[in-house]
């Protein structure tokens, strides 16, 4: 059985006898709530994407358990750099060079909004401006690398530029 929110898929599970099933879902990182029979002892919660209720439980319950899970699973898979500059983007990771790897991370603090070049410049050069055209080249060679992870770096004339998903990376 799956439950649906906020648009993400949470796999249902009767515990124990869902054992391979509960594998595979672990495998391919797919939020599941374990349904625990009265008489079952609880599992061992295997990951972040993993709840369980023991039964019976109230519906209102066990969709609470669902959003919860559907929650914690929506902000893990929100893009981030890491501190040894890392992009994670839904399970999949890019090793940035030091200045990208400052560019996206100011990017991804504004997603959906303009980062100005100014802004953009003293977070990629903490030390210096750089030219205009520096600027360019990081941000066209970063938008190459982004692209296949579904991020998208937007032009915005006269103004900066601003990142936007364009589809889901899993």
């Amino acid at each position: 059985m799956l439950s649906r929110f906020s648009g993400m898929d949470v796999a249902q599970l009767d515990w124990p006898g869902s054992e391979e099933r509960r594998r595979h879902l672990a495998q391919t990182a797919r939020p599941r709530l374990l349904l625990v029979s009265p008489e079952a002892s609880p599992p061992v919660v295997l990951d972040e994407f993993e709840d369980w209720v023991r039964l019976p439980a109230r519906d209102d319950d066990i969709r609470a358990r669902v959003r919860a899970l559907a929650d914690r699973v929506a902000s893990r898979r929100q893009p981030n750099v890491d501190a040894d500059g890392v992009l994670h983007v839904d399970g999949m990771q890019l090793l940035l060079p030091p200045v990208e790897a400052r560019l996206t991370n100011h990017l991804l603090s504004k997603v959906g909004t303009v980062a100005s070049r100014d802004e953009l410049a003293e977070q990629g050069w903490p030390d210096g401006t750089p030219s205009r055209n520096a600027l360019d080249v990081r941000i066209l060679r970063l938008r190459r690398r982004i692209e296949p992870y579904g991020l998208m770096i937007r032009t915005v004339r006269h103004r900066g530029y601003m990142l936007d998903p364009i589809r889901s990376a899993s």
